[in-house]
């Protein structure tokens, strides 16, 4: 499916160079796939900027032309992000496959760089003092930082109306007690195969903490099929599955919610920060090894175990992280002391509005 919007996107080319003719555009900004968008500045002789809309640890290891598994273990240990896993490191190679599009990743992601002139990362010194202040430039092109962007504070996005029984999930929150619920969400864009998704839930159930799972079902998964034999029997009482959309802000800044078992994209991580709550750590694909890595090195979440040569997890694993950041005392407080820490650098709205300030400016007085 992502493939076939990849061809769909790709075929707006055409139109948005034309459109870009006669719009007298002072900048174009363009998502990092977006190859054939900064074709058409370089066209019509308008400066491009590419947004990255990853973590600044991420995008170093790109800028600095080493693997990130080139990190010393030391250097782990003085709190910087550990090496990445084997399985990950495999796994960037499928980047490099060209798909049905007829291009790869790695292609899209370069043609749009190479035509840009300025990179423009979702991220800030404040939140990576380690990394920000020294990632000037991307492969040459000079970077600029938006800040993190947070959502609203109240945990609501303007404009959207729940309806449906997507307020149910609030509703059954509002019956469980303080900071005792562990919000689960992986993202949908990479659903677990359903065996994963069955570890999972069995590692819930040994965790015997409450739980909210926002779960995509997995495509050609029966309703039968999608969760272990007896599972939401047993689990019932202190556990609910919701397999349409959730209002995600909204749970997380929810009092009952006390830890976020997540995939770690960018914008999750963000989110979950922004209301205080400690990371369960389950990457996926993409940027999310990077950022669970950049959260577990600042002791605000644990990641779950994995097999380094292929990735996967267990039910054991599953349940000793859900006890460390939610249930025992002694951890879940270090956790969630840390992840209070960060909250208050998330949640400074007068620091993120400066960052977008000074990128706005950086455009106004951008000279070729």
């Amino acid at each position: 499916m992502v493939e076939l919007h990849r061809i769909a996107f790709d075929g707006l080319g055409v139109s948005f160079s034309e459109f870009l003719r006669t719009a007298s555009a002072d900048w174009v900004i363009v998502d990092v796939f977006h190859h054939w968008g900064s074709a058409a500045a370089v066209e019509h002789k308008v400066p491009c900027a590419m947004l990255l809309l990853s973590s600044a640890h991420m995008i170093s290891s790109i800028s600095e032309r080493r693997p990130e598994s080139a990190e010393s273990p030391a250097a782990a240990g003085e709190g910087r992000p550990a090496a990445a896993p084997t399985f990950e490191a495999a796994r960037r190679k499928l980047i490099r496959k060209k798909d049905s599009s007829g291009m790869s990743l790695a292609e899209r992601f370069f043609l749009t760089l190479s035509r840009s002139n300025l990179v423009v990362v979702r991220s800030c010194a404040e939140l990576e003092p380690e990394t920000v202040p020294l990632l000037s430039t991307v492969r040459g092109k000079p970077v600029a930082f938006l800040g993190l962007m947070p959502p609203s504070p109240d945990g609501r996005r303007g404009g959207v109306s729940h309806e449906g029984g997507e307020d149910d999930p609030v509703r059954w929150l509002d019956a469980q007690p303080a900071e005792s619920v562990v919000y689960v969400a992986l993202g949908s864009e990479a659903p677990l195969l359903v065996e994963k998704v069955h570890e999972l839930a069995l590692g819930l159930e040994l965790a015997g903490t409450r739980f909210l799972w926002a779960l995509r079902k997995p495509a050609g998964v029966s309703d039968a099929d999608l969760l272990p034999a007896g599972f939401r029997e047993r689990t019932g009482g202190r556990g609910l599955v919701a397999t349409r959309w959730v209002p995600q802000l909204s749970i997380l800044a929810h009092a009952a919610v006390g830890a976020f078992l997540t995939h770690c994209g960018w914008s999750s991580t963000i989110e979950g920060l922004m209301f205080g709550r400690p990371l369960i750590m389950l990457p996926i694909s993409g940027d999310q090894g990077p950022n669970a890595r950049l959260i577990q090195a600042k002791k605000a979440g644990l990641q779950v175990p994995r097999n380094d040569g292929d990735g996967s997890f267990d039910r054991e694993g599953v349940a000793a992280v859900v006890r460390a950041v939610a249930v025992a005392e002694e951890s879940r407080r270090v956790f969630r002391a840390n992840a209070k820490k960060l909250q208050e650098i998330v949640a400074d709205m007068a620091c993120h509005d400066g960052y977008i300030d000074g990128f706005i400016q950086q455009l106004k007085s951008y000279k070729d």
